[in-house]
């Protein structure tokens, strides 16, 4: 029998030093994980015989356990990069529309637009409503074609933070065909197709405190005879005063600025409220309006968050979907079926989808990526000690062997 105790322990070892072997080519993987070889006796027991008479045949490989601990995460710079750190896994659809999970996040977009993992697969996750910033349920394949324009948004409201100069004592005079005049300043708006149109301001200082505001969409008509956006007043502090404020909406006509197709003239709202009267001269500390024309998709990038944010050439930055991750009751139950990836199995247990950062979901690192788990340093030794192994038991079958020609050649 003791040949059989050593072809065991010859193929354990074997099987053990495969999967160190493994482990150390994969030292430089991203999101891999290491296994380990785990033995178990085997026993042979005489039917009908007691407990005292069973009797030790060799060993086996019982098991090839995973082991999930973290990998250090290490920053790439790549917009595209995310690791996580904690639990979960990314959840890809595979080529032929399987689900697969991974931890290896370094993404790219193909040529159709598609986030995919190196090895192609789709990651999935949650798209959102930009208008609402709410997300979807149920997780499905991320993509951002670039030639699909953002449609334009038209101006609702235009937001002013600037300082009137306390200092004026007779009504300003303004001079007509200067956009930006001594008291003055001017912002595109932007109609429902996406034309910008010129929106004027000027400020004309009508008494103690108060300006008169004056909007013109053509620079060569006077301000003072165009028609007026109302009355901004001021504390006597030179800060902005709501109850002596009366503005009132600009109503902006494009035909200047799109003949052929101008839409319907609309109203847009004038905020001044963050403006002051202080000593000192006129200043736009901030001009801003909530339109935007229709634009292009240059980028994306991943945020801490999971959140996908995409930049257009129109200067709009915004999530358009979050990166969905998966977790397992059972991860260690998991099938590796190469390239990073792992499928779902009765031992795992089904996926249950989440977000980043909630509830049991690891957070997440943009700009970078998971590093193996591999300990090389102790593969090495096992290495070491898996070989000692396998020759300990190459000993034993030669000695087997010794025995077995002695016991032939007695006469």
């Amino acid at each position: 029998m003791a040949f059989q105790h050593g072809l065991s322990g010859l193929n354990a070892s074997s099987k053990n030093l495969d999967v160190i072997g493994h482990n150390i080519a994969n030292a430089n993987t991203t999101g891999f994980k290491a296994s380990r070889a785990e033995f178990a006796e085997m026993v042979a027991a005489s039917m009908g015989a007691g407990g005292g008479n069973n009797y030790g045949i060799g060993v086996e490989v019982a098991a090839v356990a995973q082991q999930f601990s973290q990998g250090n995460v290490t920053v790439t710079g790549n917009n595209l990069d995310v690791a996580i750190n904690g639990n979960g896994f990314f959840k890809v659809q595979q080529p032929d529309g399987s689900a697969a999970y991974t931890r290896a996040g370094n993404f790219k977009l193909d040529k159709d637009g598609d986030l995919v993992t190196n090895g192609g697969a789709q990651v999935m996750g949650f798209k959102v409503d930009p208008t609402t910033g709410t997300s979807t349920s149920e997780a499905q394949p991320l993509s951002f074609p670039t030639g699909a324009p953002i449609q334009a948004k038209q101006t609702l409201g235009i937001t002013a933070a600037l300082n009137l100069d306390a200092r004026v004592v007779d009504a300003t005079s303004v001079t007509p065909n200067t956009p930006r005049s001594t008291y003055g300043t001017s912002i595109n708006v932007y109609d429902t197709q996406g034309v910008a149109v010129p929106v004027n301001l000027y400020f004309v200082k009508n008494g103690s405190n108060t300006w008169d505001v004056y909007t013109t969409l053509d620079e060569t008509i006077e301000p003072t005879g165009s028609p007026g956006a109302g009355t901004i007043a001021f504390d006597g502090n030179g800060v902005y005063d709501p109850a002596g404020s009366a503005l009132i909406p600009i109503m902006v006509d494009p035909l200047s600025t799109n003949p052929n197709n101008p839409p319907i003239p609309w109203a847009v709202d004038l905020d001044l409220s963050k403006s002051t009267q202080f000593g000192s001269k006129f200043a736009v500390a901030d001009l801003t309006q909530d339109g935007y024309a229709s634009g292009d998709l240059t980028s994306i990038n991943i945020s801490n968050d999971g959140m996908v944010m995409a930049s257009y050439s129109n200067g709009v930055t915004r999530a358009e979907a979050q990166v969905a991750l998966a977790n397992f009751r059972n991860p260690q139950g998991l099938l590796a079926v190469g390239g990073n990836n792992w499928v779902e199995s009765f031992d795992s247990g089904p996926a249950v989808m989440g977000k980043p950062g909630d509830g049991n979901f690891g957070a997440l690192r943009s700009g970078a990526l998971e590093d193996s788990n591999v300990d090389l340093t102790a593969e090495l030794v096992n290495m070491m000690t898996a070989q000692r192994a396998y020759q300990a038991n190459a000993q034993t079958i030669k000695t087997q062997d010794q025995v077995m020609s002695t016991l032939v050649n007695l006469r």
